[in-house]
């Protein structure tokens, strides 16, 4: 769990660093850090980047319904191939799904919408919420303190 920690704060610490952080040899850390990685819990490293400063200045939450559970697979099918839709959540309540979307603009986002979404077929329903401001956004899973030792 302390390996796990430290590299979501910092993923490019290398090996020396990360084992002289846990106690153990940089090996031991090396060989600990590729089983997390084969058993998926690592899924990947990437670079945090401030989506504003690459043009991207729109944040929109999108919830959809669809008519039927048939249209799930096509649905979900659609929204992988969609760049600007980042996260996809199943959702318990009003709508089946909860989307976060990226865009350069509003005049992108309705782009996304009318053009991507709602031609589909078997979407009932959406809600977008636009985002004024963004005061916290992390990719850090908050794990168990009583784990970390």
């Amino acid at each position: 769990m302390k390996i796990i920690t430290l590299l979501m704060g910092k993923a490019r610490m290398t090996w020396a660093e990360l084992a002289n952080e846990v106690g153990l040899s940089a090996p031991a850390v090396a060989d600990r850090t590729h089983r997390l990685e084969e058993q998926g819990i690592i899924k990947g490293y990437g670079a945090l980047i401030d989506p504003v400063r690459v043009g991207c200045e729109c944040t929109a939450f999108v919830a959809v319904t669809l008519d039927h559970p048939q249209y799930r697979s096509p649905f979900l099918k659609k929204v992988n191939g969609i760049r600007e839709i980042q996260e996809c959540h199943h959702i318990a309540g009003d709508y089946d799904y909860l989307l976060k979307v990226r865009c350069r603009n509003t005049k992108d986002l309705d782009r996304v919408l009318s053009m991507e979404l709602k031609e589909m077929d078997g979407i009932s329903k959406t809600r977008t919420t636009i985002v004024l401001d963004t005061m916290k956004e992390t990719h850090q899973v908050p794990l168990p303190a009583d784990n970390l030792s």
